[in-house]
């Protein structure tokens, strides 16, 4: 039995959901991938999967070898292709980064990115949580603001200009901060994410900067909720422009204290320390810091 033939025939199976589709891309018959899974399970002396005549399932064993064997498979192919100076980078990418970060400034690149590297499939995990690269197999997570984990590798890929804003409405009946120290008597929306949320920094107009404390009864895990917390008229906040977009300019938004610009937050691509990085992660990093410098 050749084994990895055996694991890749095992993988395309939960991949593609079928026994037949296997088959027709590998231009083999059914029953020779069906006996290369049955001879696999003999191997492994466990069942990998139950059939039924609409559905593959995998079982318990079956779930944690299927996980273990994409790994092995994308290390292969990354080893061989590295090996090879391939140009293009293979196997699967698992990228982490915020909801708002990755329907805003991720998504949107991602057709020339998978263009360019038609070899490459990509996995994006977009959540508003911390995420262990290692316990979740995680390739590169994209992260803003400071980075201390001396585990990881870090690149800064770019900064994220931001802005003072609220909505129109709440002004209606009170008054409109002039300088950053008027801050201190606002209620402010804090995006609790950051290492310290609550001290907002701005460039002067004269030079340098300042840092206020703010305080304020919502503090939000994410930017997409900071945002429709503040066109709710809950306060205000300091966000990323992106996050706007054109609304940015819109009757219901205003942006205040423009004398009085946030400090920009570096954009930061982290992974895993090692005296090798692959070159799916390469290519990512590299392609995103282009598009985030221009």
């Amino acid at each position: 039995m050749d084994r990895l033939d055996c694991i890749e025939s095992f993988v395309r199976v939960v991949e593609m959901g079928s026994f037949s589709a296997v088959a027709r891309e590998y231009n083999t018959t059914q029953p020779t991938i069906s006996k290369k899974i049955a001879a696999l399970e003999d191997y492994l002396d466990v069942q990998l999967l139950t059939r039924s005549t609409t559905k593959l399932q995998l079982t318990q064993e079956g779930e944690l070898f299927f996980e273990r064997c994409q790994s092995l498979l994308d290390a292969a192919a990354e080893t061989i292709a590295s090996v090879g100076q391939r140009q293009n980078p293979v196997g699967t990418l698992r990228v982490n980064c915020s909801v708002a970060f990755g329907q805003y400034q991720v998504i949107p690149y991602l057709k020339g990115f998978l263009s360019r590297y038609p070899d490459l499939k990509l996995d994006l995990m977009m959540n508003d949580r911390f995420v262990d690269l290692v316990e979740e197999g995680i390739d590169v997570a994209i992260r803003i603001g400071t980075v201390s984990d001396s585990m990881l590798s870090v690149h800064q890929l770019g900064v994220t200009h931001r802005v003072t804003v609220a909505a129109v409405d709440y002004f209606r009946d009170r008054p409109e901060p002039k300088t950053p120290e008027d801050l201190l008597d606002c209620n402010c929306i804090v995006y609790s994410r950051l290492a310290t949320a609550n001290d907002w920094h701005f460039h002067l107009p004269t030079g340098g900067t300042t840092t206020v404390t703010v305080n304020g009864n919502l503090r939000v895990d994410g930017s997409t909720g900071v945002r429709e917390a503040v066109f709710a008229g809950l306060g205000i906040a300091v966000c990323p422009v992106w996050l706007f977009g054109d609304l940015i300019r819109s009757d219901s938004l205003k942006v205040i204290l423009k004398d009085y610009q946030p400090t920009p937050l570096p954009i930061h691509a982290v992974y895993r320390r090692g005296r090798f990085i692959p070159a799916k992660v390469r290519c990512f990093i590299e392609y995103f810091t282009n598009e985030y410098q221009l």
